[in-house]
């Protein structure tokens, strides 16, 4: 059988179709989209107006059933068009037209009446634990990453596998090992120095007298040592005292030179003359060589010293290569040099402010003027050889510097 296609009968509707704007703005999606544009929640203005969040609610949707008194209607929708920026009297007004609410006097029976809920209202919407505009509470776990798991994981191993280390390490160090060694255990069947003693005791009294105690005098030969029935000393001045002053120092070649110089059958006052008569030609030989050279020290002159008689910059290093001293000396400012085997070796600059003390007496200067000198050797013989006597005449600073050394020696 052949089926002819039958086109659908078309029944015309009767229907008006509105354009792009025609749709019906409510007061409540109007107050909704200014608080979103402020970004407010219901409870933030709740904290703001100190307005419920449910009288807000009611406001947003014209709901007359979640007010407890109707006189506080009207306060309740202009504050809030007031919060929002809207104008208070075109909200209320749109308020009352919307949800039928007719203003009346705070005194009328009916102002004080509470409204009735009905059941299908749900109870209070902050009672929801699902409402939209109540904070969802966050668990526990939602804070913890797997990243941040996984590394305390690996900390703690590493922590563990640490401390196992150091608790194994401490127990191989305390660990004591006894080894055995070749030496054989002897055993003695005498004790030294108490042989005699227990014959003696085995002689008198028998095995019994071994188990008596001991006398003080046992006891002090065991357990003291035997003091020294003579003391011991040692002369401290053992090796001065065996000097013979006839036959070490001046005098004694003095006396050797006597036999030579004095006729046979003198008497001793003429080996004492020739003693007094060698002592004063060898002070006046002394006294005669030096009677040119300038001293700068006393007595008691070291061996060598170093002086400035203006500043200037010396340095001494020891034959090692250490350095001893390197500064400026002042004027007037001086060194002296400790006893080495080796001698120093000096550099220095403006040489010609420079000076040596040679077992008191001045040498030098060290250059001339301002010139820098170095590697002289600080022995005193190679300073009295390279350098001539100095000559304060030639120096003012070097004459006051004399002059105050002799002030401090007299």
């Amino acid at each position: 059988m052949i089926r002819r296609w039958t086109s659908p009968k078309i029944t015309e509707q009767d229907e008006t179709r509105g354009g792009f704007d025609s749709y019906d703005l409510r007061l409540g999606d109007v107050m909704r989209g200014e608080r979103a544009t402020l970004g407010k929640s219901l409870l933030d203005v709740q904290r703001e107006l100190k307005i419920k969040a449910t009288y807000i609610s009611a406001i947003e949707n014209a709901d007359m059933l979640a007010f407890e008194s109707p006189s506080f209607i009207a306060g309740y929708v202009r504050s809030y068009a007031r919060y929002l920026g809207m104008d208070p009297d075109r909200a209320f007004a749109a308020f009352c037209r919307e949800s039928g609410f007719t203003p009346m006097h705070g005194l009328a029976p009916q102002a004080k009446a509470r409204a009735e809920k009905p059941a299908a209202a749900g109870g209070d919407p902050l009672a929801n634990p699902n409402a939209s505009f109540v904070p969802r509470q966050s668990s526990v776990f939602e804070g913890i990453e797997p990243g941040a798991v996984g590394s305390v994981a690996v900390l703690i191993a590493l922590v563990g596998v640490l401390g196992y280390g150091g608790w194994s390490l401490l127990k191989e160090i305390q660990k004591v090992d006894f080894a055995p060694v070749e030496q054989a255990v002897g055993v003695m069947e005498e004790l030294p120095g108490l042989g005699e003693g227990a014959d003696g005791a085995l002689a008198s009294g028998g095995p019994e007298s071994l188990n008596s105690s001991p006398t003080s005098e046992a006891l002090d030969r065991l357990y003291r040592p035997e003091a020294l029935d003579v003391p011991v000393m040692i002369a401290r001045d053992g090796p001065i005292s065996t000097l013979d002053p006839s036959e070490v120092g001046v005098l004694a070649e003095a006396e050797r030179a006597l036999p030579s110089r004095a006729a046979p059958g003198s008497s001793g006052i003429a080996a004492g003359d020739a003693i007094e008569t060698a002592v004063a030609e060898a002070s006046g030989s002394s006294e005669s060589g030096d009677s040119g050279a300038v001293r700068v020290f006393g007595q008691d002159a070291p061996d060598v010293a170093i002086f400035a008689v203006r500043p200037s910059w010396v340095r001494v290093q020891a034959a090692d290569g250490s350095i001893i001293l390197e500064k400026i000396l002042d004027a007037g400012e001086q060194y002296v040099l400790p006893k080495t085997e080796q001698p120093p070796v000096l550099r220095t600059g403006n040489a010609g402010s420079v000076y040596f003390a040679v077992n008191g007496t001045a040498y030098g200067p060290a250059g001339e003027g301002a010139a820098v000198v170095s590697n002289i050797a600080l022995a005193p013989e190679s300073l009295s050889e390279r350098f001539a006597a100095a000559n304060p005449g030639t120096d003012a600073d070097l004459a006051n510097f004399v002059a105050v050394a002799e002030i401090g020696n007299d």
